[in-house]
């Protein structure tokens, strides 16, 4: 059992973290030119391997004008993620394997996740542990937000058959990028 005090803090924790990505939103500042600023394409900085969305898969809507640019994850980056949890879910499509994964404990609070953005392997939490996550979770991170629609029944058989899903990343800015793919939960 959780000391009263304790109890309380981690609610209040909890309240913080939920609201943050709206705090950031209604605190960012408007654009200040009219026309966004050409800036260096990043593909051209990255190694030619490396798959990132772009304008031909899923437009950026709102915001800046600046595009969200989400790149698939690699074995690197989810070995140095180190994410704690039994059990994950992952979201990919033929284009991105995997665009994001979480990872959770059944009977746990929380599930830690991770998305790329450009060369940047950023963390995200959503709140219920696995459980909440097989149904479409909430992720939120640092000036982001991250939403998995489930838009069908499970394809396939087996212990961890995928579902179709989209997935909508959306920055403090207002900008966001809806991508289709499939979201698969399991050992």
């Amino acid at each position: 059992m959780i000391p009263y005090n304790r109890q309380r803090l981690y609610r209040k924790s909890v309240l913080v973290f939920l609201l943050m990505p709206w705090m950031l939103l209604a605190c960012s500042p408007a654009p200040v030119s009219e026309t966004p600023t050409e800036t260096a394409s990043p593909a051209a900085e990255e190694p030619a391997q490396s798959t990132v969305a772009s304008s031909a898969s899923s437009e950026t809507t709102g915001g800046d004008g600046s595009s969200i640019q989400l790149t698939a994850l690699t074995a690197a980056d989810m070995e140095a993620a180190s994410l704690p949890g039994e059990l994950s879910c992952h979201f990919s499509n033929d284009t991105y394997d995997p665009l994001l994964i979480a990872k959770g404990n059944v009977a746990n609070e929380s599930s830690q996740g991770v998305i790329k953005v450009g060369q940047y392997v950023e963390r995200l939490g959503a709140p219920g542990g696995f459980n909440a996550m097989v149904n479409g979770p909430v992720f939120t991170g640092r000036g982001h937000t991250v939403r998995i629609n489930l838009t069908g029944p499970a394809t396939g058989g087996g212990e961890s058959p995928p579902r179709p899903a989209t997935l909508t990343y959306q920055r403090a800015d207002g900008a966001k990028m809806v991508l289709e793919g499939d979201w698969t939960c399991g050992p």
